[in-house]
């Protein structure tokens, strides 16, 4: 296991918007960057959009990010200069493909081309490429030889295992592989992204620059990435033995592999179904052979306590695009005034990706009192219209399971209902504030 003690630094000051410039950087006083986080969103300081929320999580734990949006992908000279601008950053890369699948964003479901991107000012398509974690991974691998590059999001963590690709019509390994990552948040990604960052914030303590570090089986430092919640990562399949009941104190269970997922239907259904039972149940590793390397899959992450959730969504975000943009992003009218209560699904609907993404769990609830600030910063927005717009979690606002009934069935489509278990915090698919 990793062996380093975990720095815990002082929280920065909150800008009022991330730096997305040297100039910006120069304005707030920092001369050089921690984290560098990539999007294929627009730059809208909001809990809703992921990466901002993120950036300000890291902040307010000591660390410099700076977000480099929807970076130009066409002209790799125009890309790499994007990324570069605010210089290498000390610690990681983070990528995005955004609030929604870049693939999903581009066709319909009958493999139309759509003509407009909502997370994109001016709603204009084509800002962010097709499988943008892939391209934005390449162009961080050529800006900056050696970073430490993570990935999350929905584009990744539903790519973590053998997927089917349906634009393609074809089984695609996993991303980490055609993307050259060092590691992936699957799921909810604060607290795995806060441990990566003290880890190799302690690697650099003791070295001083991580870059003069040359790698050995894909690692800057003995264990750097074992046994971090929430993440999946590449080992070497010859390091696992074939006779493993346990890793790390956990039972571990084997999917097909890549190879046999290729060759027989039947087992890629099956690897696909243990994969939603484990991140369901969140008590197993997951081993998935492609070759001479293994996708190794920690459990998920603990879900943030309701005191996390209320500071982490107390931070001062303005709830506007960046001032950069002159025209307006179409995604911001629904969400300016959006308030979020609680995370996550106890339903699980054959449609929907939410809980193969997360998991199907709904622990994570904001308390009354502290809901009623967030009320008041959006006030002042013109469509507030005397109620938040969304009160909730964005998929599944409505639903109020019970934790015990969904975490004591390992059936994907159980549900809990209201009338079993309501929390006993803001429920109500609106809030309104109390007169300030």
């Amino acid at each position: 296991m990793f062996d380093l003690t975990l720095p815990a630094r002082t929280p920065l000051p909150q800008p009022p918007f991330l730096p997305t410039t040297r100039a910006e950087m120069d304005a707030i006083g920092w001369d050089s960057l921690d984290i560098l986080l990539v999007t294929g969103d627009a730059y809208v300081d909001h809990p809703s959009f992921g990466v901002p929320l993120l950036g300000r999580w890291l902040v307010g734990h000591g660390y410099r990010v700076g977000i480099v949006a929807q970076p130009r992908w066409k002209d790799e000279g125009q890309g790499i200069a994007d990324l570069a601008r605010m210089g290498r950053p000390r610690l990681f890369a983070g990528v995005s493909a955004g609030a929604l699948d870049s693939m999903l964003a581009h066709y319909t479901a009958f493999r139309k081309k759509r003509h407009d991107d909502a997370y994109t000012p001016g709603g204009e398509a084509g800002s962010r490429p097709n499988r943008a974690v892939i391209v934005y991974a390449g162009l961080i691998r050529k800006a900056f030889p050696g970073l430490p590059l993570l990935a999350g999001g929905i584009e990744a963590s539903l790519r973590r295992i053998t997927h089917y690709d349906f634009w393609a019509d074809s089984l695609r390994r996993s991303i980490l592989f055609d993307a050259r990552l060092d590691i992936l948040s699957c799921g909810m990604g604060e607290r795995a992204l806060l441990d990566v960052a003290r880890r190799l914030d302690a690697v650099a303590e003791l070295v001083g620059d991580l870059s003069v570090l040359e790698p050995v089986d894909g690692e800057l430092w003995p264990d750097l990435w074992a046994g971090i919640p929430g993440t999946a990562r590449l080992v070497k399949t010859a390091s696992i033995p074939s006779d493993a009941e346990e890793l790390d104190g956990l039972e571990l269970v084997r999917l097909p592999s890549h190879d046999e997922m290729l060759a027989v239907p039947r087992a890629y259904l099956d690897g696909t179904v243990r994969l939603e039972r484990e991140t369901h149940q969140s008590r197993r590793i997951l081993a998935q052979p492609n070759g001479d390397r293994t996708v190794l899959l920690m459990p998920p992450a603990a879900p943030l306590t309701t005191e996390e959730l209320d500071g982490l969504y107390a931070l001062p975000f303005s709830r506007r695009p960046h001032p950069s943009y002159k025209e307006p992003i179409p995604a911001v009218e629904m969400i300016a005034t959006s308030i979020t209560t609680h995370r996550g699904c106890g339903g699980g609907c054959s449609f929907c990706s939410l809980a193969l993404h997360q998991g199907r769990r709904f622990e994570e609830v904001a308390s009354r009192q502290n809901a009623l600030p967030p009320c008041r910063a959006a006030v002042p927005f013109p469509t507030w219209a005397a109620r938040a717009r969304i009160c909730g979690a964005r998929p599944a606002a409505s639903i109020l399971p019970s934790a015990d009934a969904t975490a004591a069935c390992i059936r994907p489509s159980a549900k809990a209902f209201p009338w079993i278990s309501a929390p006993a915090s803001i429920s109500s698919a609106t809030c309104r504030p109390r007169p300030a």
